[in-house]
């Protein structure tokens, strides 16, 4: 059973996502700060019960999210810990800024619970197969730069295009249907077909590669 740590300093989402969590087949330690996060993840430390992967608020009052993984690399055994962002800023710079503060991955809220489970299991198996390499060394993510490929022959339909503007303004796939006029499982259809185009895992991987290929701007 992967072990998650989820920090928010909103007691009623560490609640509910928790325990969505906990129904998904996750074990699940919680914080309601950042401050706590570094005591929870040094007391798993000590039993040698690290999590697999993080997942934290960014604003939050004293330690925000940034503070936080920075105090977290600097511990020992977790300068590799996956760590997912979570923010109600969902502007493009936003996004890159949490993933140059060492993330792995960002997610604005208000997203679908489901969203977050897939981003989750994306990133586990991407951590399990790393870890496995002969690159382990090196880590599967640079800390501010994260381990994608930048393709630019890839060539996108226009409609494909829209699309894609709209994920690296942070909209979900509903609000994306609402906004094109067409149903959800159109924009669930192109954001597939885009990250397999591209051989990306997720949004936000998605977004980074928009921008550093040209596709939009930041």
């Amino acid at each position: 059973m992967k072990h998650l740590l989820l920090i928010d300093d909103d007691t009623r989402f560490l609640l509910l996502m928790g325990d969505y969590l906990e129904e998904q087949g996750y074990q699940l330690s919680r914080a309601a700060s950042g401050k706590q996060g570094i005591e929870v993840v040094s007391r798993l430390a000590r039993e040698s019960l690290l999590p697999d992967l993080i997942i934290c608020d960014v604003v939050m009052p004293q330690m925000d999210g940034y503070e936080f993984v920075y105090a977290l690399r600097a511990m020992p055994s977790c300068e590799f810990l996956p760590v997912i962002f979570l923010s109600a800023k969902g502007e493009v710079n936003d996004r890159i800024r949490g993933l140059k503060e060492g993330g792995d991955a960002y997610l604005v809220k208000s997203f679908e619970p489901d969203e977050l489970v897939a981003l989750v299991e994306a990133i586990l198996r991407r951590s399990e197969h790393t870890q496995t390499s002969s690159n382990r060394q090196e880590g599967w993510r640079n800390l501010g730069e994260p381990a994608i490929v930048i393709q630019f022959d890839v060539e996108l339909t226009t409609t494909e295009g829209k699309v894609l503007c709209y994920v690296a303004r942070g909209l979900s796939n509903k609000e994306i249907a609402n906004e094109m006029c067409v149903s959800q499982r159109t924009v669930e259809s192109h954001v597939s077909n885009m990250l397999q185009k591209t051989t990306l895992t997720n949004r936000t991987e998605l977004t980074r590669w928009a921008i550093e290929s040209r596709h939009i701007r930041d």
